[in-house]
């Protein structure tokens, strides 16, 4: 009887184990959930690409990475749409993964390779967990880069939950209820989910596992978390999502026409060599050494965040500048105001010129140089680059590159003015240092493609 009590018990705890790994409660179940994942085998998924050894243990799925394979993908055998996904996960310290959503395999096209979007799983110092990376395709395009409580949200040598909700061109992560990454973008509508096992490189070895259990997904009747303040990563041209609008983002530029902007020095829009076509303001080459015809918005700002993609041709110069005062004499050159650079780094000169490399792209002109800029995240010449430029109430300014901060410095304080008296700007009285002005695009002669202008007060 004793004996039978105990097989009893045995039954009853392996019940429990298997319900905590494997099986939905009633509200998920009222709520729509179901389960992507059985606990017991990978019925319903299989295996691509690398050899990553997976396997089925306690109601969990554990893969482990194995030499000289490349990146191995346990994918599910049907494709998603719109869909919230939820699931635990414990790595490995110094272990790379992912979790693969809306991605795609096909023989045609890289020989099978699997591509599409990632939610980063990055246990290193750089603290990425959460981020959206585009698997064999466009590389990173959300990185938590500058806020604290999302580098801070991933658990190490525990478990952690992740959620990623994907409805329409939105896509939006969290790591442990922590708001992570804010994607808009059109590029791939639906695709199977995979559980990534990432080849070794660096400091990985072999043996390291990862372990993922309660999986779990709803296709229908979504709602959509609540809009919260992070930044929103909108790859969709000249439109504003709807975070974007509650965050207080307006569009600066119509797509259509310069309504809002005129020349400087001027009420009127110049003609001279600016276009507005298909959603792009452009500002076309000189035939000759002619420059000068800026334009700037006919409102001013303060404390903003101002929003801006951007395209260089080969040798390119232009820039966006804030704080503009038309009062100062540029003598018949660009209006005076700081500037955000923006450069062909290695084909313009300007690059080379100036101190310590204080005029490449995204520098504080011929002030502070932008911070290092990692040659992964500089888009080619011809490719669109997202900059960001921020100007706090206490006069804390920020530029932003593709998603990294490469510039901070406080206008008006000690070491700002000591910048300003040993640059070119030095004999203008106050440069940089109005309570408001209005916002400037350069033109330096070139052709550069400007879109996707959105700008909030702060």
């Amino acid at each position: 009887m004793k004996k039978l009590m105990n097989i009893g018990l045995l039954a009853l705890l392996s019940c429990v184990v298997f319900s905590s790994n494997a099986q939905l409660t009633k509200q998920e179940k009222q709520d729509g959930w179901r389960l992507l994942f059985n606990g017991k085998n990978f019925e319903g998924w299989n295996q691509k690409n690398g050899e990553a050894k997976y396997e089925v243990k306690d109601g969990m799925v554990i893969g482990t990475t194995v030499a000289n394979t490349p990146n191995s993908f346990m994918c599910t055998n049907e494709n998603y749409g719109d869909y919230i996904l939820e699931l635990d996960l414990k790595v490995d310290e110094g272990m790379n993964s992912g979790i693969q959503f809306r991605s795609l395999s096909s023989p045609d096209v890289m020989k099978g390779r699997v591509h599409g979007y990632q939610m980063e799983i990055d246990p290193s110092d750089r603290a990425w967990s959460g981020g959206i990376y585009d698997e064999a395709r466009r590389g990173w395009l959300c990185m938590p880069e500058g806020r604290p409580e999302a580098k801070n949200a991933f658990k190490h040598n525990d478990w952690n939950t992740y959620r990623i909700e994907a409805i329409g061109n939105t896509i939006r992560t969290w790591v442990n209820g922590v708001p992570i990454s804010h994607l808009i973008d059109d590029e791939t509508a639906e695709g199977f989910i995979a559980l990534q096992v990432h080849g070794i490189y660096g400091e990985m070895k072999e043996g390291m596992q990862i372990r993922w259990k309660n999986i779990k997904i709803k296709t229908e009747n979504l709602k959509p978390s609540p809009y919260d303040d992070i930044p929103v990563v909108n790859m969709i041209p000249g439109s504003l999502s709807e975070q974007e609008k509650a965050q207080g983002f307006s569009m600066l530029f119509n797509g259509k026409d310069f309504s809002g902007w005129r020349a400087v020095n001027s009420q009127e829009m110049t003609g001279k060599r600016w276009t507005a076509k298909n959603g792009e303001i452009i500002i076309h080459k000189s035939d000759g050494s002619e420059t000068g015809n800026d334009i700037v918005t006919k409102e001013n700002y303060s404390a903003f965040e101002f929003k801006f993609d951007f395209m260089l041709t080969e040798g390119a110069n232009s820039g966006v500048k804030y704080f503009v005062n038309e009062d100062f004499d540029s003598g018949g050159k660009s209006g005076i105001g700081l500037e955000y650079q923006v450069l062909d780094d290695e084909k313009h000169p300007d690059a080379k010129m100036g101190v310590v490399g204080n005029r490449t792209l995204a520098s504080l002109y011929d002030l502070i140089p932008s911070g290092d800029q990692n040659p992964r995240f500089k888009k080619k010449i011809g490719e669109w680059n997202q900059g960001r430029l921020v100007v706090l109430p206490d006069n804390t300014v920020q530029h932003w590159l593709n998603g990294f901060k490469v510039v901070e410095y406080v206008r008006k304080s000690n070491i700002y003015d000591a910048l300003v008296a040993r640059s070119k700007y030095a004999k203008f009285d106050g440069f940089g240092a109005a309570d408001e002005g209005p916002i400037l695009l350069q033109d330096h002669g070139d052709e550069v493609h400007y879109r996707s202008l959105k700008i909030r007060r702060l």
